[in-house]
């Protein structure tokens, strides 16, 4: 069978549908990844990868049109209470952009079916037979219809929707149960850093999309870390100088790979890196904010398997109770076990034909 598989020209939306994807190609499955910009980088796992975004389409500039024409649906998607407003009408624009090139490329190799993640629409514009790919807690069937209603092409229902959410922290109805699989692509890991570190670990991670105030969470703990016994790792920071000693700096790196010698982690509150944690078993601590994050932050702390701050509310005791709460790290554990429970993308790559019918 032949899949074609469409993500936004973001890295987050492209690496979870990479697992499923190798999985079919494995299963002798031919498989296209359709896709653009930084997302490009996953020609690295071997499968063909086709750009299919134009060069001028860029998500700042379509971002400030909408906070200049929208003032409050900009404000209320800052809040972290926008809800799909903003995010529908910025992937939407993307999405028309994607729809003539995925359209050419469709034409050329004719999929049997389609495999897109929720925002990337496009990919059930095509007329073929598609399957929505869950990648975040929100239901992706829901995602899909808001982008798609505001595209001009015509998005038509998918035949399914496979869902990763594990359900300890979201229920939505239909589809087909998948296991999330934590891929970050290829990258070298310090020898350090994969391996112990005879005291507890502590991660720092941003979002791989900079915007405003990207780094503030990772300053904030920066400041209280010397009053924490524990080695914080800052990924990708903004700056590595005058930096208390218990605290370490790396470039980026595959933190799936990472993960399991850490014993906690900060972040913004992405659906990868969330995801990708539980997966660990690894408590978090989740920066609430723009489009999903604060959905993310407030289920986290919902399911007792991570705490939730802004950057001022950022301290040491907080930052110790991050590793040290048995709550916590027992929580953690529990969705870890819940989703290694689940059918691994090669189980659903194994059953693909019985999944989508050809209609």
């Amino acid at each position: 069978m032949r899949v074609l598989v469409v993500a936004a020209p973001l890295l987050g939306h492209v690496f979870p549908l990479m697992p499923l994807a190798l999985a079919l190609r494995d299963a002798g499955h031919d498989v296209v990844v359709a896709t653009g910009d930084e997302a490009l980088r996953v020609r690295d796992s071997g499968l063909h990868v086709e750009d299919v975004v134009p060069a001028n389409v860029r998500f700042g500039p379509i971002a400030l049109r909408i906070m200049v024409t929208h003032p409050l649906v900009a404000k209320r998607e800052m809040q972290g209470s926008g809800r799909l407003d903003f995010v529908s009408r910025m992937f939407g624009t993307v999405g028309d952009a994607m729809t003539e090139p995925l359209q050419a490329l469709a034409a050329k190799w004719k999929p049997d079916v389609v495999v897109h993640e929720p925002l990337a629409a496009a990919g059930s514009a095509l007329n073929v037979p598609s399957v929505v790919h869950d990648v975040s807690l929100f239901d992706g069937l829901e995602l899909t219809r808001a982008v798609g209603a505001r595209m001009k092409a015509e998005v038509r229902s998918p035949a399914t929707v496979l869902r990763t959410s594990p359900k300890s922290l979201a229920v939505f109805p239909g589809g087909e149960l998948m296991r999330f699989v934590a891929y970050s692509g290829d990258g070298e890991v310090p020898q350090w850093l994969a391996e112990p570190a005879g005291k507890p670990r502590i991660l720092v991670s941003r979002s791989t999309a900079p915007g405003p105030g990207s780094g503030r969470m990772m300053a904030a703990v920066t400041r209280a870390a010397e009053h924490v016994d524990a080695e914080f790792v800052l990924v990708r920071p903004g700056r590595t100088e005058g930096l208390p000693d218990n605290v370490r700096t790396v470039g980026w790196v595959p933190i799936p790979r990472v993960l399991p010698f850490c014993d906690g982690i900060v972040h913004h509150g992405g659906a990868g890196t969330l995801l990708s944690a539980l997966a660990a078993g690894v408590p978090q601590l989740v920066e609430p904010g723009p489009g999903d994050r604060t959905v993310h932050a407030t289920a986290i702390t919902a399911r007792g398997a991570g705490l939730r701050a802004q950057p001022k509310e950022v301290t040491a005791d907080l930052l110790t109770r991050l590793i040290e709460d048995s709550k916590l790290q027992r929580a953690a554990s529990e969705v870890r076990d819940e989703i290694a429970s689940m059918p691994a993308p090669s189980e659903v790559a194994a059953m693909w034909e019985e999944l989508t019918p050809l209609k």
